[in-house]
């Protein structure tokens, strides 16, 4: 069984056909999807999603880039949330530093401030690292949580080994699977494999061989075929230990 750690199944991408998307996940071996939140006012919809669907897990955040809009009353929603629900982990949070104009202040202000509610709560963390992982780091340093995920990891070697340190696994998704992704792929290949798991997040970052269409979860099993054959190694060996790497953080069955 495959777990998609990160796939935005509740995006609006998916409202025409999502029964089909979520089976068609399940026929390809995706036992398990976590999805993450991004505003507060998705909140109920995702909640919904996860409901209907078998194997899915919530998580909930405010996303960088949705930090603009944000208001501090939304912190207090997160925490209703999280004290509530119980999800997997406190996500999507982060930093972006590839998006223009984005106030940094801004976004480091509600990324600490969800660090600092993902440790009341001991849950892990979804983190967006988009062009920022110092920065990430710094805080994750300063604001110890129980560890969580680096989602669409694509620093270097040296930030990898900082986030394994504090118990983080790194995702690799759609970007490992362009030939041109040659850092990407190098540490797929390299890293210690209980450092990975496995993601899409679908509906973006669409693999090679979709040509800039849309995602899905049932693309996850041949994105694990990349990462065995950069890894030279057996596909049950590869798909066993990433869904236990996957468990382990997560904090689920």
């Amino acid at each position: 069984m495959l777990i998609d750690t990160h796939c935005h199944l509740d995006a609006a991408e998916f409202e025409a056909d999502r029964d089909a998307v979520h089976a068609a996940a399940l026929a390809a071996g995706v036992g398990q999807i976590v999805v993450p939140g991004v505003a507060v006012d998705g909140f109920a919809r995702l909640k919904s999603v996860v409901a209907r669907y078998p194997g899915c897990h919530a998580a909930y955040g405010i996303h960088p880039l949705y930090a603009m809009a944000a208001q501090d009353s939304d912190l207090a929603t997160v925490r209703h949330w999280l004290e509530s629900e119980r999800p997997v982990a406190v996500g999507e949070i982060g930093l972006d530093g590839y998006v223009p104009d984005l106030d940094p202040v801004r976004q480091t202000h509600f990324f600490v401030e969800q660090l600092k509610l993902a440790r009341e709560f001991e849950l892990p963390v979804i983190l967006h690292v988009r062009r920022s992982i110092d920065p990430i780091l710094k805080q994750l340093r300063r604001i110890r949580v129980s560890g969580g995920i680096a989602h669409a990891f694509n620093g270097s070697r040296q930030q990898a080994d900082e986030f394994i340190k504090l118990g983080f696994k790194l995702g690799f998704g759609g970007a490992m699977t362009y030939s041109g992704s040659s850092r990407i792929r190098a540490l797929a290949a390299e890293l210690p494999l209980d450092a990975i798991v496995l993601e899409t997040d679908a509906p973006d970052i669409p693999p090679a061989w979709l040509d800039r269409g849309r995602n899905t979860p049932a693309q996850l099993p041949a994105i694990a075929d990349v990462l065995v054959e950069l890894r030279n190694l057996p596909r049950d060996e590869i798909i066993a230990a990433c869904r236990l790497n996957a468990q382990q953080v997560l904090r689920f069955a």
